[in-house]
């Protein structure tokens, strides 16, 4: 019966954890979010650019399209498809383009570097009517800590936020401290942390980094809870919160004893 009024102490002895997001949001309030900051391609990142025209042989010259093949479940049966190959970015900022050759796009947005592709088809008179549609093929994020699926995952259009970001990772797991998370960006030579409170609708939207870049590293911290189960397990005697707690034990049994 003392073991288990013990445990129970142990256990009372940690904060219920906040896990509410938006907690001071009501329906009444219109929360504008913050500027997204457009993306700049960077030296490694990937992208596709497709050629299109009125002359489909013309523009496939400009094109890195390849052919799959693919056996079928049936004998002897086989299945065809073609794809586009995505252009990595040097280190100096170009991309190696059919025809016009080295292309600097490094600095760049998407709708930037198609403008710039169909401007030197037409200039040099390679196509007439060129279309260039330009599509994110190899930008991504780290999610660490409290979520329930930790990795690194790709994105692949503008304006992608925070909060999609944390979705895809499976959300946080009931330790995760969500009043902050930690956002790390890398911007020019240096890497700036932001700090997020999830519980703040506010302080959410008006985020510098509600709208993610390429290679953010978002953090999710371990509530004290969960810092104290790591703690007990790895050295139980050195934690407050053994000693508060047995400080609180032994009171409860003299004022049984002495009742």
């Amino acid at each position: 019966m003392i073991l288990m009024a013990f445990i129970a102490l142990l256990f009372c002895a940690c904060e219920t954890p906040q896990v509410a997001y938006f907690s001071d949001l009501d329906h009444s309030k219109t929360l504008q979010a913050h500027d997204p900051l457009e993306i700049s391609l960077r030296p490694g990142d990937k992208l596709t650019i497709v050629v299109n025209s009125r002359d489909p042989q013309l523009s496939a010259l400009f094109n890195l399209s390849y052919s799959s093949q693919r056996i079928g479940a049936a004998a002897g049966s086989t299945s065809s498809g073609q794809g586009i190959l995505a252009y990595t970015i040097d280190s100096n900022g170009d991309i190696d383009f059919p025809v016009l050759g080295k292309v600097r796009i490094a600095g760049l947005r998407r709708e930037e570097v198609a403008t710039k592709i169909k401007n030197e088809l037409m200039s040099r008179n390679l196509v007439n009517d060129p279309v260039v549609t330009v599509d994110y093929a190899g930008l991504f994020f780290d999610v660490l800590g409290e979520v329930r699926s930790p990795g690194r995952y790709n994105f692949d259009r503008d304006k992608f936020t925070l909060l999609e970001a944390l979705s895809m990772a499976g959300d946080l797991t009931i330790y995760g401290k969500r009043d902050n998370v930690a956002v790390i960006r890398t911007e020019g030579d240096k890497r700036t942390t932001y700090r997020v409170n999830l519980l703040q609708g506010e302080d959410i939207y008006r985020s510098p980094v509600y709208y993610l870049q390429q290679d953010d590293i978002i953090y999710v911290e371990p509530n004290e809870k969960r810092a104290n189960e790591s703690t007990l397990n790895n050295n139980l005697l050195q934690t407050p919160t053994f000693w508060m707690s047995a400080a609180t034990f032994l009171m409860t049994i003299g004022v049984l004893i002495f009742k």
